[in-house]
Parts: C-alpha cells; sequence; structure tokens
C-alpha cells in the first residue's frame, strides 16, 4: 500500500548498511561485490599535491610476499591503501587483507568527521576478508547522535575480526559516548580511548582477558569501577568523573601506572602488589578538599573528621586514596599541586614502601613548618636508593641542579641507609631551596654543584 514502508526499507532506515551485511551476509539481496569501484565514490576528495617525478626501475615492493605487503598496508589510512588497487594486476586485492585498519582521514593534516567516513567505511568492511586484524585505528572530529550506530559497528567488525590493538580518537567539545557497548574479546590486548564516555559495562574487562594495556585520554568515565585481573599497563591522562564517588580501580597485575590531571574525585587505586613503576600528578583538584579546612589546617586529626578525611573501610585493604595501592612500586614520581590535599591526607595512613629504589618529588612535597610531608614519606621508605627534588620549578631544565650524597659512613636510623644519590633540581636557590637542603643536611647528606 502507499505510504506503507516494506521491513526490509525499514531496516536500511534504522541501521547502516554494514549492520544488514553482518548479520545477513548480503546487501538488498546481493552479495557483496569484489572490485573496490564503490570505495572510490566514497571517499572525501584528495587535496591536490605536487606530483612526483617519475620512478623507472624494478618493482621491488610488488615483488614481496603477500603477508610483508598485507602489513606495510596496513600503516595507510584505509583510504590509501584501497587506492593500491589501481597500480598493478598484483596490487588488485591486496587492500582486502591488510593486517590492520587506520579509519582516519586521508590528509594526515586534515581531521574527518563520521559523516565523511562512514560511506566509504561500510563499503569498505563489506568488501575486504573477513581475516584478523592486528590493529584497528579510528580517528574523527566531528559526529551527531545519528553516527553512533556507524561508529559501534565499526568497533563490533573490529572484535569481530580478533582485533588485537584497538584504537578510537574522537576529537571535538563533546564525548563519544559507549553505551550499550559491552567490552566481550578472547584477543584484545592494548585498548587506547581519547575523547570517550565510558560506562560501566565498557569498563568491566571480565570478557577480556588477555587485554594488558589501556590508555584513557580526556574520557569522561560514569562508572563505580575499573577491574581487570590481566592487565599489566594503566594509563589514565586527562580524564573526569561527576560521580560522588570514587572511582575504584582494581587491578592487581599492574606493572605500570600513568595517573595525570584527574577531574573529579581522584581515583582509589587498590592494592597493586607487582606494580613497578607509577607516574602520579595529581593537579589541582577542586573536589578533593578537607571540607571543615580553616586557617591552612585541615581536620582528620580530630574525632570530627570531614566525609573527604575520613579513613577508607569500604573493604578496602588500606586507609589511602592513591598511596596505599602503590606502595609495593619500585620506583614512584608522585607531583601535586599546592590546590589538592589528597597526598597530604593520605600520608595520615601512609604505608611502608617496601620496595621503593627511586623517588621523584615535587615542590608540594616540601611545603610546611618542618617540610613533614618530605619526612613522612622518606621515614617510610627503608630500601630507597635515589632521591630527585624538583623544587619549584617546571620543565626539565632546570638552571641549578645539586648532587648529594652521605658525608660519613654513620647514616641515620630515620631515613634509609641505602640512599646514594640525592638530587635537587631548581632555578634559583632561594630561601625555600635553603630549607631544604638544611633539612637534608641534618641527615648527614652534603652538596655539590654539578
Amino acid at each position: 500500500m502507499v505510504g506503507e514502508t516494506s521491513e526490509v526499507e525499514k531496516t536500511e532506515e534504522v541501521h547502516p548498511p554494514i549492520l544488514v551485511f553482518l548479520a545477513t551476509g548480503s546487501i538488498g539481496g546481493q552479495e557483496r561485490a569484489v572490485d573496490a569501484r564503490h570505495l572510490f565514490d566514497g571517499m572525501p576528495p584528495r587535496k591536490e599535491r605536487k606530483s612526483a617525478p617519475p620512478v623507472s626501475g624494478v618493482d621491488r615492493i610488488g615483488a614481496l610476499p603477500d603477508s610483508i605487503l598485507h602489513h606495510l598496508l596496513s600503516f595507510l589510512p584505509a583510504q590509501a591503501a584501497v587506492r593500491t588497487c589501481v597500480l598493478a594486476r598484483r596490487w588488485h586485492h591486496l587492500w582486502r587483507s591488510t593486517t590492520g585498519l587506520r579509519i582516519v582521514a586521508l590528509d594526515d593534516d586534515y581531521y574527518a568527521d563520521v559523516e565523511e567516513l562512514r560511506k566509504f567505511v561500510d563499503h569498505l568492511l563489506i568488501l575486504r576478508e573477513r581475516t584478523d586484524l592486528d590493529s584497528v585505528e579510528i580517528e574523527f572530529y566531528g559526529f551527531c547522535e545519528e553516527d553512533q550506530p556507524y561508529v559501534k559497528t565499526w568497533l563490533r567488525y573490529a572484535l569481530m575480526c580478533k582485533v588485537r590493538t584497538l584504537t578510537l580518537s574522537v576529537g571535538g567539545s563533546k564525548y563519544f559516548f559507549l553505551e550499550d557497548l559491552p567490552l566481550v574479546s578472547r584477543h584484545l590486548g592494548t585498548l587506547d580511548l581519547d575523547g570517550v564516555g565510558l560506562k560501566a559495562a565498557f569498563l568491566d574487562f571480565a570478557n577480556c582477558p588477555v587485554l594488558e594495556n589501556l590508555k584513557m585520554t580526556s574520557c569522561h568515565i560514569c562508572a563505580g569501577n575499573i577491574s581487570s585481573r590481566s592487565m599489566k599497563h594503566l594509563s589514565i591522562t586527562s580524564c573526569s568523573s561527576e560521580l560522588d564517588c570514587r572511582v575504584r580501580v582494581s587491578t592487581p597485575g599492574l606493572i605500570s601506572l600513568k595517573l595525570v590531571e584527574f577531574s573529579g574525585r581522584t581515583p582509589l587505586l587498590e592494592n597493586m602488589a607487582l606494580l613497578e613503576t607509577a607516574y602520579v600528578d595529581l593537579g589541582q583538584n577542586y573536589k578533593d578538599v578537607c571540607l571543615n579546612y580553616q586557617s591552612g589546617v585541615s581536620c582528620g586529626a580530630n574525632n570530627n573528621a570531614c566525609e573527604n578525611c575520613v579513613a577508607i573501610k569500604d573493604n578496602c585493604s588500606s586507609d589511602c586514596v592513591v598511596l596505599g595501592g602503590i606502595s609495593s612500586a619500585k620506583h614512584l614520581q608522585l607531583l601535586s599541586k599546592s590546590g589538592n590535599f589528597i597526598f597530604a591526607r593520605d600520608l595520615k595512613h601512609c604505608p611502608t614502601f617496601t620496595k621503593l629504589k627511586t623517588l621523584l618529588l615535587n615542590g608540594y612535597w616540601c611545603k610546611g613548618r618542618d617540610l613533614d610531608p618530605l619526612a613522612c614519606i622518606l621515614k617510610n621508605s627503608p630500601v630507597l636508593e635515589k632521591l630527585t627534588l624538583q623544587l619549584f620549578s617546571t620543565g626539565s631544565n632546570h638552571k641549578v641542579v645539586m648532587k648529594g650524597s652521605y658525608s660519613s659512613m654513620e647514616r641515620p636510623a630515620a631515613i634509609s641507609e641505602h640512599l646514594n644519590i640525592v638530587e635537587v633540581k631548581c632555578n634559583v636557590v632561594d630561601e625555600k631551596i635553603l630549607k631544604v637542603l638544611k633539612f637534608l643536611t641534618s641527615f648527614n647528606i652534603r652538596f655539590g654543584f654539578l
């Protein structure tokens, strides 16, 4: 009847064509084509470039085995990989079995939006062979709500092809939310996310038993837990959370951790017994403050502690937010701005750093009348060998570098007897620096300029 829509048409309106293909193996009743002509139709126009001089001689690249060419093509944007089909008969179908897919703008100086990419990508995924993928990179700048099914389908395709390394990078002012997309893969080992909104279903990695590397940059975390028993390397940079509770990080097998500039309540780190290195820069976090802060004094030393200062009891092995979880590390870099009180709060329940060999601290740790933060962490680092203090300066180009060591065989019991190297880096030796040097010389440490 006129005005009515057939079931097939309804399906095509609601879902991208690739979804129909994945479900049925055909598009509109036709099996997939084997040439790349429709792919060229879906490509955005390429910028004009100066033509290179003609090259003559033997085609040494074309003579390489298929497996090597499949690998080489995987480093190109998918559009460029497809265009190699016109080079010679040898190249007609190589693009269909590349070991990686880069769904990105063709021009490195340009960021495509989903609308520019989706027609090409849908045809690409239909025409390529269903071979396993070592890596998939998806990068775009702009998107609208109607684009979400397309991108999620691309991600499902990657997982279906047993992808080992998956990268999703989204530019722009809004997050691309991965809702209703649980992550299930027995092959995924590395996941790199940028500009993505993450729900609880996606951050539960119980169904990713070989996931070892997770990198999150500028992501919005809407989940109370990040958990994985297989994870070894975790990086959380410039991410945020608006939850009232702390995001609990449960990764007992972690070897390296990077936690930088988290916006919202600082994540709660559970015990990481195998941790070797950690870089923690808490930045200036306005949600982590003492609610009873008065006249430069935080609460917690009395019985009327606020909810931010009170010890953690929720089935956690430590009363600390950060320091307890990383107390098994061998190498630590701990940085913060003055507005964040988490380290000071944790030092009231300071753990013992039983394996810590090298430690880098910034000026945050060298404030207060008696330099109590620095004294506390030195007291609780019994096997420390090297201490670096990067004081009241930014960057790596310090104008003044002083190196210290014990001046006699007698070493004080208050700090590690294994401490062989002490470095103080700053831009100028002022009263604050002299105060730190005086504190360290009280432990028989003497300094010289480098």
